[in-house]
């Protein structure tokens, strides 16, 4: 089962739960908004009150999160994540001191209104040169701090803007196009064991694979509720939260995106996110658009 959202035939957004092949509206439930304000109990209970299903083929998914959510970042949480930031940095010493850090390193990626979904193009900067995708297990909190569900994230990231100072991470992490979540949220009480779950991607060029790598959330540094409890430590939510929780798999610093690359991620247990590469802010434009429309 996934939570999500969907338009409906009017146009308008959807909660729903898809279970295979269909996907039927969440009775009572106007926005994830709503959704992510009720406790983990609740939130069970609630979306166990479902309408009539329809086939999930015909619909247009929406990303997971609406209102007031946003999406935030852990950074540095993995072994290879750290070696990869020391490699292209000029400012070595600041990545190696964040992995052992008591503090983690937290960022916003984005508002709702942002956020690209599943089978939408995803961005890279006009004056970076030296891009990747960054797969991470999402975690999906409640406006009261809860872990209810998972997603797939694809933080996007330009490796030459954060390479020459890490004072540009702002820069090299938020820009259109730069955070993609998978259309579903595989509820926490689905998901026996969150710290073991498969993590790989592949990049297609053409009819070419040009990377593939796999990592597991075994090797993820710090503990999700740990990093949950960091992030509303001096922070309200009341639309609830998504914090991807950094990435394990970086490619070697010969490779970069190119417009056009097929980005495929797949989190065993909670999803599958695809996407393809747009250069610039002019493919984006359609998320201010539908948010002034009030598709999204």
């Amino acid at each position: 089962m996934h939570l999500v959202r969907y338009q409906s035939p009017d146009g308008r957004p959807v909660v729903g739960v898809q279970t295979g092949d269909t996907v039927a509206p969440v009775e009572g439930v106007g926005s994830f908004a709503e959704l992510l304000r009720l406790t983990v109990d609740e939130l069970q209970t609630a979306v166990a009150k479902v309408g009539e299903s329809v086939p999930a083929d015909g619909v247009r998914f929406l990303p997971p999160l609406d209102g007031r959510g946003e999406v935030w970042c852990a950074g540095v949480t993995y072994e290879r994540s750290r070696g990869a930031r020391m490699e292209e940095s000029a400012e070595q010493s600041v990545y190696d001191k964040v992995y052992t850090a008591d503090r983690p390193e937290l960022f916003q990626k984005a508002p709702a209104w942002r956020v690209v979904a599943d089978g939408e193009p995803v961005g890279i900067r006009v004056d970076s040169g030296h891009d990747v995708p960054e797969p991470e297990l999402a975690v999906v909190a409640n406006s009261h701090g809860e872990i209810v569900g998972f997603t797939v994230c694809n933080d996007m990231s330009s490796r030459s803007i954060e390479g020459v100072n890490p004072l540009y991470v702002p820069q090299a992490k938020l820009f259109a196009g730069g955070c993609a979540l998978a259309a579903g949220i595989r509820p926490a009480w689905e998901v026996a064991n969150p710290k073991d779950l498969t993590i790989d991607l592949v990049i297609r060029r053409g009819d070419d694979e040009v990377f593939s790598g796999t990592t597991s959330t075994s090797k993820l540094v710090r503990e999700l509720q740990v990093l949950i409890d960091a992030l509303f430590l001096p922070n309200d939510f009341p639309d609830g939260v998504i914090l991807a929780t950094g990435t394990g798999i970086v490619p070697e610093l010969d490779f970069a995106l190119a417009e056009g690359d097929v980005i495929t991620i797949t989190i065993a247990e909670v999803g599958t996110l695809t996407n393809t590469v747009a250069v610039g802010r002019g493919p984006f434009a359609f998320l201010a658009t539908e948010n002034l429309e009030e598709k999204r």
